[in-house]
Parts: C-alpha cells; sequence; structure tokens
C-alpha cells in the first residue's frame, strides 16, 4: 500500500480512503499494486509478439477492475494508463474531484454484458459547506489495443458520467446563471423530471433569461458545454438559488401528450404550434442520443413538402385543389424517372386534391414541367420563404433551425417537389407549415413572449386569397376520405381536421423516415419517426395523440 492509505470496508463494499477522499469498488484492491497495472496507454508494445482478436472474458474483468481501482484511488495518472487515451483520460479523470469537487463515492460494478461492463456511482459532491448525495449509473468498454495489443478501456468522456460528452467537463460551483421556474401559459411549473424533453430547452431558457426574470445564483455541478455558445446541463443541486420566474407558451397537457407520444418510438420527435398566434405548444423528443431533431434536424420531409408545393401549383395557375391532374405510375424529368409508391397509377381523372390525399409523387412534378428550366428551379423555394417564412432566422426565444429549400437543377428540382433532394426540415418546420397553411398567414413560432427581449420576429406575406382554402380542403379530405392516407392515423381526433403523410429515402438507411403533419381546430402538429416507414403508421399517431389533447 502507498503511504497514508488505508483500506476500509463499506456495507461489504471495499473502499480506498485517499487523503480523505472515499472511493470504493468490491474486490478492486486484488492484484493492484504499486509496481504495475497490469494494462497500458496505447503506445507501441516492447514485446516482439503482440496479442490480437477480440479481448477476452478474462481480460475484461481484469482490466475494467484495475481501471475502477485506480479511479477509486484518485489515481488519475495509472487510470488513465489502462485507457487508449491517455492525454484525455487523465485531465477527466483529476477533475472529478479537484473540479467537480467529488469527496466521497462508492463505484461497484455489474457483471459484464460482452465487453461492457456496467456500473453504479454513489457520490458525495462537497462545496464551500454544501454537501449534497449524487447517485448515477454508466458503463465502460474494454477494447484491444491497436498498438500494444493490450486490454484497455476505450476512453469516453461518459464513462465519468453517461450525459458527459466531447469537449465537455464537470464543475461544481455557484452557478452560472440565475435560476428560474419556467411556467406554461396557464401558470404551471415545467420542470425536467416531469417533462423531459424540455430539459435542455429549459437550460437555454436559464442562460438566456435567468438574470432577465430577476433569479439568484446558487450552488450546483453541471457540465461545461463544448459549445461557447450551448447552454451548461445541471446534473445536481446542492444550494438552490431564487428562481426567476419564465412565462413560456408551452401547453402542459398539450406536452403531456406529446411526452407519451414519442416514447412509442425511438428516434420520435413531435411539435405543436397555435396557428392563430404561432405559439408553441409542445416540443417533444425521444431519443437516445439526446438531440433535439424536433427542433434542430436537417432532414427531408417527404411528402409533407406536398403542402408547399400544391401551394406553389395553385399560385402559378398549373392547377387547383379540385381541377383535373394525371397521375402515371412513373414521370421523367431530364433523364431521370421517378416513381409513385409501389408504381401505383390513378386512372379515373383524379383531382389535385385526391392525388394529394393518395400522395401521387408524379401529380405534383408532371403539371410543374411547364414553368420553364429557370423559374422551375427556383420556384419552390421561393414559395416556401416568402409565404411560409422557412429559412427566415426565426427568433422563438432557443435556438432552432428554420428549415431550408434551396436552388436546384435538374432531377433535383423535381425530388425537391415531393421533399426530397436538398430540402432540409424538422418538425418545428413542418408544424409552421401546416398552421401556415390552416391559417393563411405565417406566424413565427415562438416559445417565450416577444416582449421578454423585444426580439424581432420573422415575417412573410399572407398567402393570397383562396390559396388557404383550397389546402385546407386537401389536407381535411387526405384525413377524412377512403382513399386518404392520413385518414387511419386521425380517425379518432375531432371532426375540424386535415392531415398529410410523408415517407423520406434517406441515403444508406433501408427503411425510409417517418413523417407526418397534421391539424386539429387551433393546433398544428408534426412528427418525424427517423427510420419509421410509412408516415401514417409511426409518425401518424404521434401527432394524433397530441392533437387529442388540444383545443
Amino acid at each position: 500500500m502507498r503511504s497514508g492509505v488505508k483500506v476500509a470496508v463499506i456495507g461489504g463494499v471495499f473502499a480506498v480512503v485517499v487523503g480523505g477522499v472515499g472511493y470504493g469498488a468490491y474486490n478492486v484492491l486484488d492484484g493492484l499494486g504499486d509496481s504495475g497495472v497490469g494494462g497500458g496507454t496505447d503506445t507501441k508494445a516492447t514485446s516482439s509478439e503482440v496479442k490480437t482478436g477480440p479481448v477476452t472474458k478474462d481480460e475484461i474483468a481484469d482490466t475494467s477492475k484495475k481501471f475502477l481501482a485506480a479511479w477509486a484511488k484518485g489515481d488519475s495518472l495509472v487510470a488513465s494508463e489502462l485507457t487508449n487515451n491517455k492525454g484525455d483520460a487523465e485531465p477527466a479523470l483529476a477533475g472529478y474531484s479537484e473540479s467537480a469537487h467529488v469527496t466521497k463515492a462508492v463505484i461497484t460494478p455489474g457483471p459484464a454484458t460482452g465487453s461492457k461492463v456496467p456500473y453504479t456511482v454513489r457520490a458525495t459532491v462537497s462545496y464551500k459547506g454544501a454537501t449534497k448525495s449524487w447517485s448515477y449509473a454508466s458503463e465502460l468498454t474494454v477494447v484491444r489495443g491497436l498498438t500494444t495489443g493490450k486490454a484497455l478501456v476505450d476512453w469516453l468522456p461518459s464513462v465519468i458520467h453517461p450525459d458527459l460528452g466531447r469537449g465537455e467537463s464537470l464543475e461544481t460551483g455557484e452557478s452560472k446563471t440565475a435560476s428560474i421556474e419556467a411556467v406554461d401559459r396557464s401558470g404551471k411549473v415545467l420542470t425536467k423530471d416531469k417533462y423531459p424533453s424540455l430539459g435542455g430547452i429549459l437550460d437555454e431558457l436559464r442562460k438566456k433569461y435567468g438574470q432577465k426574470a430577476g433569479g439568484t445564483i446558487g450552488v450546483e455541478t453541471w457540465i461545461n458545454s463544448a459549445n461557447a455558445d450551448g447552454a451548461d446541463k445541471t446534473l445536481l443541486t446542492l444550494v438552490k438559488g431564487k428562481p426567476g420566474r419564465v412565462p413560456t407558451t408551452l401547453d402542459a397537457n398539450v406536452q403531456a401528450a406529446a411526452e407519451s407520444a414519442v416514447k412509442k418510438y425511438e428516434k420520435s420527435s413531435v411539435v405543436a404550434v397555435e396557428p392563430s398566434s404561432g405559439a408553441i405548444r409542445a416540443i417533444a423528443n425521444n431519443r437516445a442520443d439526446g438531440f433535439d431533431a424536433a427542433r434542430l434536424a436537417k432532414v427531408a420531409p417527404g411528402s409533407t413538402m406536398k403542402i408547399v408545393t400544391a401551394a406553389m401549383i395553385i399560385q402559378n395557375g398549373l392547377g387547383s385543389a379540385n381541377s383535373p391532374v394525371a397521375c402515371p405510375s412513373t414521370v421523367p424529368w431530364e433523364g431521370v424517372t421517378f416513381h409513385n409508391l409501389d408504381d401505383f397509377s390513378m386512372t379515373d381523372g383524379p383531382t389535385l386534391k385526391r392525388a394529394f390525399a393518395r400522395s401521387c409523387n408524379t401529380a405534383f412534378i408532371k403539371p410543374i414541367l411547364p414553368l420553364g428550366g429557370a423559374k422551375r428551379d427556383t420556384a419552390l423555394g421561393n414559395e416556401a420563404s416568402q409565404y411560409f417564412g422557412i429559412g427566415r432566422d426565426w427568433q422563438t426565444g432557443i435556438p432552432t433551425w428554420d428549415g431550408e429549400v434551396p436552388p436546384s437543377q435538374g432531377a433535383e428540382t423535381a425530388a425537391s417537389f415531393i421533399g426530397q433532394g436538398k430540402i432540409q426540415m424538422n418538425p418545428l418546420n413542418m408544424a409552421s407549415i401546416t398552421a401556415t397553411a390552416v391559417n393563411g398567414r405565417f406566424l413565427q413560432p415562438y416559445i417565450v413572449p416577444q416582449s421578454l427581449d423585444n426580439r424581432t420576429f420573422a415575417k412573410a406575406s399572407p398567402l393570397p386569397g383562396g390559396v388557404s382554402a383550397q389546402l385546407k380542403e386537401m389536407l381535411h379530405y387526405t384525413a377524412t376520405s377512403g382513399e386518404g392516407t392520413a385518414t387511419a392515423a386521425m380517425a379518432n381526433v375531432g371532426e375540424n381536421k386535415g392531415g398529410k403523410t410523408g415517407s423520406a429515402e434517406i441515403d444508406g438507411h433501408a427503411t425510409s423516415d417517418s413523417w407526418f403533419t397534421g391539424f386539429s381546430n387551433d393546433l398544428a402538429a408534426a412528427a418525424l419517426v427517423q427510420s419509421g416507414g410509412h408516415g401514417g403508421t409511426a409518425a401518424g399517431p404521434v401527432v394524433a395523440e397530441v392533437l387529442r389533447a388540444g383545443p
């Protein structure tokens, strides 16, 4: 044993006490001496024989045990040498006590699953007389070093804490920003515990509006964001600051429905917007990576984009909701053939409304051919920006991606009319597009009142007379008629409703992204289930559940 180190038993778990700081893990002391740790940073081996192949069960057990023991001792140097990235691991492990101010901890490994070893951490954090217990679970993976052949811990910041990402660090101290109490439209308090999808949003609102709301700072443990403009994530509150009240446009009931709906699918996101005001009523995600795709994703929206294409067709005199269209199984465009799903066709004299309801791709490509090259390439982007506010720097109160419909050429132009090509959208954008179609005018989405900081809202021109009515008619027919692709998903939503399905093909993905957007009364919602397949199957039920919670 090193000088000043003694062994104690805490509840049957061995613990190492170093300078008054306790760490622990069961049986971690066996075989760990001062002379070596049996691992090594992934540098060139001195032996001429380097092991290859998958790590063995014994190597996984031995390496994880020794790594956790070194971490338990507070020996960041030794622990880092048991990883494949000593340079990053050592300061991160040292910061666990130095910056995060963890003064006691018991680390308890669980049974390995393959090369992964889970463990729980029961810690105590202390800062200037404030003390708080802290528990969480994480895991490590043992891999074979590329050059040494030794079994090493694959270093990731998440080894220390599951929410810790690259370029991020743990810190405990007086909070950087004042505390807030965010409330919904009716004054109900919104918390991360009750509405998990709002975690990042609440952190962003705190960073931006905490001081303005009159709150005071507390003592916390947080993750320093890797992005200079990003919001730090609070993990533990040791001393609460006095919260300042921040009003939001969210509706607790609609938000609860959104939280429930997205849990049914992986990589699922949904947003609800009020057409008459632009107020965001709900925003929710269910993703293992924590990415807020609902407002930040940049992916093709598939056939939900036909709402904008339909408006463009009507405004350019190329058709109307009840005018006849051709819906062949395929249509050529500058050497590329575009298909309908399963090459279906409509040969009974369909109208644009019926083609919209069936999601006929060819009917939304063929009529635009007469526009002429230059105008064809920019018509959809102009429509999206000028009338639907896409890409106009929305000032919602939190960071958002506001959509993009860039100019295109050749077959990419035709692809854009059915929501493919270069178009990038997220559920917030599509919910706003539907809200604009219903309202007849773009009202920029927002989540906190404009009066909080007098920010400038994006503007767009109102849809010309009659266009909104035709779009609503088409959406309603798609959600109520026997041939509408949105009818099944919207069956249990009220009478004043409409919807549109979408399936977006993504390069390298075997299954398309599932999209759905719809409205009911004064609420519009859009959902994305990545790799979810048909829009009505996955994203449709998500939207329907949210709409049922609205007015």
